[in-house]
């Protein structure tokens, strides 16, 4: 049987298309390809992307800041002595960009000033680390991206 041009054009398109069918099918239906939101309420969350901003900027308005830095014993918060400790609240969301079951908050609760999230808690990479906190009635938010070794 002999196979024209217009007969293996057909063919050829037909093998092109079953192939990036099988891997289109291959990655939706394998757990190890997590393709999942950054934020499970996406538009619920960008609604309040202009607050986010203001605190963002409150906190960057700040004489002295707060840091958030990695050392051997694990992720340090540290704020300034001009602080009372007491009148710190909020909470911290470390977030794990490449997979969501690892992302945890912890609530601020200082001692010395400092907080310390110990490193048997984090997982080797990148974390995010998103701080939401107030101080006197007014509403800060200070965002850090740390590597743990």
């Amino acid at each position: 049987m002999k196979i024209n041009w217009g007969t293996g054009i057909v063919i050829a398109f037909a093998l092109f298309m079953t192939f990036i069918l099988y891997f289109v099918f291959e990655v939706q239906s394998n757990s190890k390809y997590d393709n999942d939101l950054v934020v499970e309420e996406y538009y619920k969350h960008d609604s309040h992307f202009q607050e986010e901003m203001a605190r963002v900027q409150n906190a960057h308005d700040l004489q002295q800041k707060p840091s958030i830095a990695y050392n051997e014993s694990g992720v340090k918060v540290s704020f300034p002595a001009a602080f009372e400790s007491d009148k710190v609240k909020g909470n911290i969301l470390l977030y794990r960009p490449s997979n969501k079951k690892f992302d945890f908050n912890t609530q601020i609760a200082l001692t010395n000033s400092v907080l310390l999230i110990p490193k048997d808690k984090l997982v080797k990479g990148r974390w995010d680390v998103n701080m939401e906190w107030q101080y006197n009635g007014k509403k800060y938010l200070s965002k850090e991206v740390i590597y743990v070794n």
